[in-house]
């Protein structure tokens, strides 16, 4: 086929920088590919991405050499509004995409800009193609944030670009809403010959839907590969602090330890793994039971007696969220509050910082009606760190919005205390930049620094480790497992079930504003029921096992490997298979 996209001899410093992002790449993408870019968070991926649709150079200036070809012809020679009709981009942002108050007015409106006369035709046939279509005429605030994701896709598609870039397009959406995403995006490549490009950090996606991948390191193109001969690259993969799917690591690791021979390919799906480990067998016995958690305090941080609340609509009724929610939160508890999209986890949070008044009910902070407090004395007992750490700065250097909190309540010593917050969190070379500026883990590491400056004995995360790559999500697990001394009581609200899983003490699922399951682990991947209800999907290892045998409870790599094992005539024996 022929190349949609050529880049030749590319090298692109943004203004001020010293070092090149991007370092001589040279990469050919052919048109119907659905192509995904990986790499470390900063490495360049978007960079690369934003120099084919022209906002660099045409928007973003710079150092810029070499040549972006789209269809043949020269990005430096077209306008971006030209461009934009060859390479449409869902920004990692993508709310900000959205500009008009109802769906299909949204859908048509680049349409309208281009002077189209079909506009309104050309927005409903891009709802239509991105399962839209019944909801053309709702206000666009109504909609879900996977819907909101397929919207902003519609908009693109409705000028019908050839080529479609999408930034993190799954990083804050439950498994069902990815799943659509990743649907639609199957139809527009494989029905409408659309190329697609995504950037990923979701290799478990990119093996079941690419046919490509692009490894970008330190601003280098490494390498172009297909999939299945890209993600079995583990060794050089994870050498770069970058994970292929949970069941390719496992097999990698079994090859070690000359369980499977190292001449048979890498599994990259479960489908793929069924074969591979057909010969296996769990031992019940290897594998670490769970054990019932018990949290060292009894004394209550957060008690729910009876809580409703509800939103008012657009069409004058109300939304009910909550309806007579009952929950306690214990001290010392390191919580995980989970769900589909819009089950209630953000305002269960809201509510505990007096940023939601409950409408019925009580909510207790320690033994103090939230009601009865100020937000002052309640910001000092809990803090909620966003899901877009952008929205933690306001200042301009995080030194200044880590000290902000301590300056205005006048904390003898803060200067002092900033300081030990920037080393702790790994941020002193960065004190004089701002937030906002920062690479992905750089802010999420900075908004943690600020929310617990104030040494708050509850702390809430929401979306902790949203469009983080592999490597800089280890590391805000450790960052977590080390601020003990700083908070008590810790809740984070997520879709990454990694992170349950290697972190949290309980669980609780959320569906329709209320508490369905409430237990460890054991108690809520082991539940089938939960799982279909809810949609939430346990790591891909613990899927792998289950597939093997259904009585298997395996949440990590480590413990699949030690779990499973040949046995042949009723004898355990380590021998390679394959």
């Amino acid at each position: 086929m022929s190349n949609i996209i050529e880049i030749k001899n590319l090298t692109y410093s943004y203004p001020g920088s010293s070092e090149p992002i991007l370092n001589n790449i040279s990469v050919n993408i052919e048109k119907g590919d659905f192509l995904a870019v990986i790499g470390n968070n900063g490495c360049g991926k978007s960079t690369l991405c934003k120099t084919m649709n022209g906002l660099i150079p045409h928007f973003i200036a710079g150092d810029y050499s070499g040549e972006v070809l789209i269809d043949g012809e020269n990005t430096i020679d077209l306008t971006v509004g030209n461009l934009a009709r060859k390479v449409g981009y869902v920004y990692q942002d993508f709310e900000n995409q959205i500009v008009r108050p109802t769906v299909l007015d949204d859908a048509s409106y680049a349409c309208l800009n281009y002077a189209m006369d079909d506009y309104e035709q050309r927005g409903m046939t891009a709802l239509k193609q991105c399962g839209l279509e019944d909801k053309k005429d709702e206000f666009v605030w109504q909609l879900s944030g996977g819907q909101t994701h397929l919207l902003a896709l519609a908009g693109v598609t409705s000028i019908q670009p050839d080529v479609i870039i999408l930034d993190e397009p799954i990083a804050q959406l439950d498994p069902r809403h990815a799943d659509k995403i990743y649907e639609v995006l199957k139809e527009l490549n494989e029905k409408y010959d659309k190329t697609i490009i995504v950037i990923e950090h979701h290799t478990e996606y990119i093996a079941d839907y690419c046919k490509n991948v692009l490894f970008i390191d330190k601003g280098t193109a490494k390498w172009k590969l297909p999939v299945k001969e890209a993600l079995a690259k583990v060794d050089e993969l994870e050498g770069c602090n970058i994970f292929p799917p949970q069941v390719t690591s496992a097999a990698r690791m079994l090859q070690k330890k000359n369980i499977i021979s190292d001449k048979e390919n890498l599994p990259v799906t479960i489908a793929d793994g069924i074969n591979s480990f057909s010969k296996l067998k769990y031992n019940k016995e290897k594998n670490k039971d769970v054990k019932e958690y018990k949290p060292e305090s009894t004394g209550t941080s957060v008690s729910f007696k009876d809580v409703s609340v509800s939103y008012s609509t657009v069409k004058g009724g109300r939304n009910k969220i909550y309806n007579g929610l009952n929950l306690d939160i214990r001290e010392g508890e390191k919580i995980a509050l989970i769900g589909s999209n819009g089950a209630g986890k953000t305002t269960l949070m809201k509510m505990m910082i007096g940023l939601i008044k409950a409408e019925g009910g009580s909510i207790t902070i320690g033994q103090e009606n939230i009601n009865d407090m100020n937000m002052d004395k309640i910001s000092r007992a809990i803090s909620l760190v966003y899901q877009n750490p952008e929205e933690m700065f306001i200042k301009d250097s995080i030194e200044s919005d880590i000290a902000y909190a301590m300056k205005v309540r006048n904390i003898e010593g803060y200067e002092e205390k900033t300081r030990e917050l920037l080393e702790r969190f790994n941020l002193t070379e960065l004190k004089d930049r701002d937030g906002r500026l920062l690479s992905g883990g750089q802010m999420r590491r900075a908004s943690l620094a600020i929310g617990i400056a104030l040494k708050p004995e509850i702390l809430l995360l929401d979306e902790p480790t949203a469009n983080l790559d592999i490597a800089t999500r280890k590391e805000i697990i450790r960052t977590l497992s080390d601020i003990k001394d700083a908070t008590k009581t810790v809740i984070i609200a997520t879709h990454d079930m990694q992170l349950v899983c290697e972190w949290a003490d309980r669980i609780i699922v959320l569906k329709g504003g209320e508490v369905i399951k409430d237990g460890n682990k054991d108690d809520i991947f082991g539940d089938e029921n939960v799982l279909i209800e809810t949609g939430i999907r346990p790591p891909e290892i613990f899927s792998m096992a289950k597939a093997l045998d259904e009585s298997s409870l395996c949440y990590t790599i480590k413990e699949f490997v030690e779990s499973f094992e040949v046995i042949e005539d009723g004898k355990n024996n380590e021998k390679i298979v394959g």
